[in-house]
């Protein structure tokens, strides 16, 4: 979802020969494959095949396998996005690696490939999460680091790094969101699943803190399913297996449960549903797009634009707190606004600024 647009930013620029990177870390085709097919993306250039593992196998095999690949491009920078293991990994081994030959770059000569960080600056707080050491150390290491909202220009600010290398530039991610809404809306996803437009709530959870712990899990489930609204919930591969395990059943008369979506399908259910629950950080950003409340059950967010501007309510996992903000979720709707940027012509920007430097 990030990387189309700009595959599409420098396919329409004739300085740019880009070549794309998949490292296996999402390898799902529910996860993976349904993205480069609905978003048009090109088939990756290069494989690398990792697959899952622990985080310290997970980024050592990338990095392993990635440093290959820059010894044969050869390239003049190596652009990451987000804060998975791939994007640490692939940066550590691009802020090391020298070319065989140097190029000029802000003016300067230099002889190891810019790394540029797209999504840079946000910061949840909380160094629990494997995510927020993924975006700290890949920031200290960025050449070029592209910020999606000001808090994260101001997160970078207060660690030393300046508007010589930060750059305000929006949100990739909406830019996808607007390129296909047109094509969302012909989805046949809510006849599919029995739904109707505003009558149900959609739910996503993945992160060990919300479903590793089999009590803390079903809590959180009990709590939704209390609520009195039909709720549809597309489970993550990780999520079913702690549910398996821990035997926990929703009554189909209440929930639709469904296999993980393609973007399309779930971007016509974010469109379509009456709130959203979810502790996914993208979906805080979509929804706040997309004019739907959401109620993130996180007690951090590292994307506080969405509760600024956004439909966005912060709420943790309590069952007083949930309630209460799902009986806001009107008042929300009414007042929300959209960021600044947040316009579909991020990755635009991006691919500008990239070459001003290359210049």
């Amino acid at each position: 979802m990030k990387i189309a647009p700009l595959l599409r930013a420098f396919a329409r620029d004739p300085r740019f020969a880009a070549r794309l990177v998949h490292t296996g870390q999402h390898y799902d085709d529910k996860l993976s494959k349904v993205f480069f097919d609905e978003l048009a993306i090109p088939r990756p250039d290069i494989e690398l095949e990792v697959g899952s593992g622990t985080h310290a196998h997970q980024t050592a095999e990338i990095m392993k396998r990635f440093e290959p690949v820059l010894e044969r491009e050869q390239p003049h920078g190596v652009l990451v996005v987000g804060d998975v293991n791939s994007t640490i990994a692939c940066a550590m081994v691009t802020a090391k690696f020298f070319l065989r030959e140097p190029f000029r770059a802000s003016g300067r000569t230099r002889q190891r490939p810019l790394v540029i960080h797209v999504e840079a600056g946000l910061r949840s707080g909380d160094h629990d999460m494997p995510e927020e050491i993924n975006r700290m150390l890949t920031d200290a290491i960025s050449d070029l680091l592209f910020v999606s909202e000001p808090a994260g220009m101001v997160n970078l600010a207060r660690e030393g790094v300046g508007p010589d290398r930060a750059v305000l530039v929006g949100n990739v991610m909406i830019d996808t969101l607007l390129a296909a809404r047109d094509r969302a809306r012909t989805s046949d996803v809510l006849t599919t699943l029995g739904l109707r437009d505003g009558e149900y709530g959609l739910v996503t959870l993945h992160r060990p803190s919300n479903v590793d712990d089999v009590e803390a899990l079903r809590g959180l489930l009990a709590t939704l399913d209390g609520l009195g609204v039909r709720l549809v919930f597309p489970v993550h591969p990780r999520t079913r297996q702690r549910m398996v395990a821990a035997g926990t059943a929703l009554d189909p008369g209440r929930w639709s449960v469904c296999e993980p979506l393609g973007y399309l399908d779930f971007l016509r259910l974010q469109a379509s549903a009456r709130v959203v629950f979810t502790d996914s950080g993208g979906i805080q950003e979509e929804t706040t797009v997309l004019g739907v409340p959401c109620i993130t059950l996180r007690d951090n967010t590292e994307r506080p634009v969405t509760c600024e501007q956004g439909t966005n309510q912060l709420v943790g996992t309590s069952r007083e707190a949930i309630v209460a903000a799902y009986r806001r979720i009107d008042e929300i709707r009414r007042a929300r606004r959209v960021p600044e940027s947040w316009d579909g012509k991020s990755a635009e920007r991006i691919a500008a600024a990239i070459a001003d430097v290359l210049a």
